[in-house]
C-alpha cells in the first residue's frame, strides 16, 4: 500500500505499535514512603497527647511497617510492574492509620491490648499480598477453580455453626485462644465464583428466557445454580445471625449480576428484595428488631434514665469532633464500650480527626474502589472485569454499611471497617483483595497490539 502524497510503501498487514503505559513504580514508592511517615507521625502524636512523650516503640513500629510496605512494593515492581500505582499506597496508609487508632484505644484499655496482635495480622496480610502478586501470574487462572472456590466458601460459612456464639452471632471459630472469622475469606471466594459463572453465562442471562414487564428474565437452568448458591450462603449467615455479611453478599450478587447483563432492572429487583427481606428479618429476629429500634430512637435510653447506648455515644463522638477534630489521643470515644475497636472505630476517627479527617478517609476508600472499577472496565475479557468490579464492590459495600450504621443513616450491622478495625481475618482478606486488584490492573494497563497481555 502506498501512502498518499509521499510515495512511501507500507505493508498492509503491518501490526500496530505496542501501546505500553508508564510503569510508575517510582511514584508508588514515593507514596508508600509518605503513607508510612504519616502513620508514624500519628503514632507519635498519640503518645505525645496521652503521656507527653514519644512512644518507646515508635521506631520499631515505623521500621516494621516500612519493611512490610517495601516487601509489598518489591513484589509489585518485579511481578506486576504495570499495576496501578495508587492501590498499594492506599492500603498501606489505611492499614497504618488503623494500627494508630487501635493503639490509641489500647492506652485506655490496658487489659485489652489489640495493637500488637493487629500488627502481626497486618504482617501476615502483606505477606499474603506479596505471595499472591508473585505467584498468580495471570488472574484468569482463577476461573478454572470457580466450583472449588464456591465449595470452600460454603464450608467456611458453615463451620461457625458448630462453635459458641459471640455477642449473639455465630461468626467466629475459636480454638485454644486463637480465633478467625471464616466469612471474611468466603466473600473473596464467592466473588471469584460469581465472576466465573456470570462471565461464562452472561449472554444467556441477558437475552434468554421470558420477558416480564421491562425485565428480561433468564432461563431457570442458567440462573438457578447461582441463585441456589447465593440463597444457601445467605441462609447460613442468617442462621448464624451474621446479618452484615449476608447483606454484603446480597449486594455483591446484585451488583455483579447487573454488570454481567447490563440490565438496570436487576438493581430495582435487588432493592425490592432487600427491603422485603429487611422487613421480614426485622420482625422475626429479636436481635435485629432491637437494633432497628435503637436506630429509630437512639436517645431513648437517655430519656429513660439508663444512660446513652452505643449508637448515641457514637453520635456524640462525631458531634464532638466538629470540623477539625479534638486531635489524636484527645477524644472520649472509649465510652462507646466493647465495640470501640471494631464496629465503632470510625467514631474515634470522626471525633479525633474531625469532618476533615473523616472526609480524607472516605476519599481514600473511594479512590481504592474507583481504581478497582477502572482496572476492571479497561479489560476486554469478562472474567477479569467482573472479578475487579466484584472485589471493589466488596470494599464499597462494607464502607457504606459500617459508616451508615455508626452515623445513624441505617441500622447497625456487625462488620469490620476495611483495614481500620480490629480483626485479623478482615485485614488479611483486605490485603488479598488489593493483591487481586493489583494483578487485574497490571493486565489492564499492559497493552500490546490493542489486546490485554497477561
Amino acid at each position: 500500500m502506498t501512502k498518499a502524497g509521499t510515495g512511501t510503501t507500507v505493508a498492509a498487514d503491518t501490526p500496530a505499535p505496542a501501546v505500553l503505559l508508564p510503569r510508575r513504580r517510582g511514584i508508588e514508592l514515593a507514596l508508600i514512603v509518605v503513607a508510612v511517615l504519616l502513620s508514624v507521625y500519628g503514632y507519635c502524636h498519640v503518645g505525645l497527647a496521652r503521656t507527653g512523650a514519644v512512644p518507646p516503640g515508635a521506631v520499631g513500629y515505623g521500621a516494621g511497617l516500612g519493611v512490610l510496605a517495601l516487601l509489598a512494593h518489591l513484589a509489585v515492581r518485579l511481578r506486576a510492574p504495570y499495576a496501578d500505582p495508587l492501590l498499594l499506597p492506599i492500603g498501606v496508609l489505611l492499614n497504618g492509620l488503623g494500627l494508630v487508632l487501635i493503639y490509641r484505644l489500647d492506652l485506655q484499655t490496658p487489659g485489652d491490648r489489640a495493637a500488637p496482635a493487629q500488627l502481626v495480622w497486618s504482617a501476615l496480610g502483606i505477606t499474603l499480598f506479596a505471595y499472591v502478586v508473585a505467584a498468580l501470574r495471570d488472574h484468569r487462572v482463577l476461573q478454572r477453580y470457580a466450583y472449588v472456590c464456591v465449595a470452600a466458601a460454603l464450608v467456611l460459612l458453615t463451620l461457625p455453626i458448630f462453635f459458641p456464639a459471640v455477642n449473639g452471632a455465630r461468626i467466629w471459630i475459636r480454638i485454644a485462644g486463637f480465633s478467625i472469622q471464616p466469612g471474611e475469606f468466603a466473600k473473596v471466594l464467592l466473588a471469584v465464583f460469581f465472576a466465573a459463572y456470570l462471565a461464562a453465562n452472561r449472554n444467556a442471562l441477558a437475552y434468554a428466557g421470558r420477558r416480564v414487564w421491562k425485565l428480561q428474565l433468564p432461563t431457570g437452568r442458567v440462573l438457578g445454580p447461582i441463585v441456589a448458591i447465593w440463597l444457601v450462603s445467605v441462609g447460613v449467615l442468617i442462621l448464624e445471625r451474621d446479618l452484615g455479611t449476608s447483606l454484603l453478599f446480597f449486594g455483591l450478587f446484585v451488583v455483579m449480576l447487573y454488570v454481567a447483563t447490563g440490565r438496570t432492572g436487576w438493581i430495582a429487583v435487588g432493592l425490592l428484595l432487600a427491603t422485603l427481606g429487611a422487613v421480614a428479618v426485622g420482625r422475626m429476629e429479636p436481635h435485629v428488631a432491637a437494633r432497628i429500634q435503637d436506630w429509630l430512637h437512639p436517645f431513648a435510653s437517655i430519656e429513660a434514665g439508663q444512660g446513652p447506648g452505643q449508637l448515641a455515644q457514637s453520635l456524640f463522638a462525631f458531634a464532638a469532633g466538629g470540623v477539625l477534630g479534638t486531635g489524636l489521643g484527645l477524644g472520649h470515644s472509649i465510652l462507646i464500650g466493647f465495640a470501640t475497636k471494631s464496629d465503632f472505630i470510625l467514631a474515634t476517627a470522626g471525633e479525633e480527626l474531625g469532618l476533615a479527617g473523616l472526609s480524607a478517609i472516605f476519599l481514600l476508600y473511594g479512590l481504592l474502589v474507583e481504581r478497582g472499577y477502572r482496572a476492571g472496565l479497561a479489560l476486554r475479557e469478562p472474567f477479569g472485569r467482573l472479578l475487579a468490579v466484584g472485589l471493589a464492590s466488596i470494599v464499597a459495600l462494607q464502607v457504606f454499611v459500617i459508616a451508615g450504621g455508626v452515623t445513624g443513616l441505617i441500622p447497625l450491622t456487625g462488620m469490620a471497617m476495611p483495614f481500620l478495625a480490629q480483626g485479623g481475618s478482615s485485614v488479611v482478606t483486605n490485603w488479598a483483595i488489593v493483591a487481586l486488584l493489583i494483578r487485574v490492573s497490571h493486565s489492564a494497563r499492559r497493552q500490546y497490539d490493542g489486546q490485554v497481555a497477561p
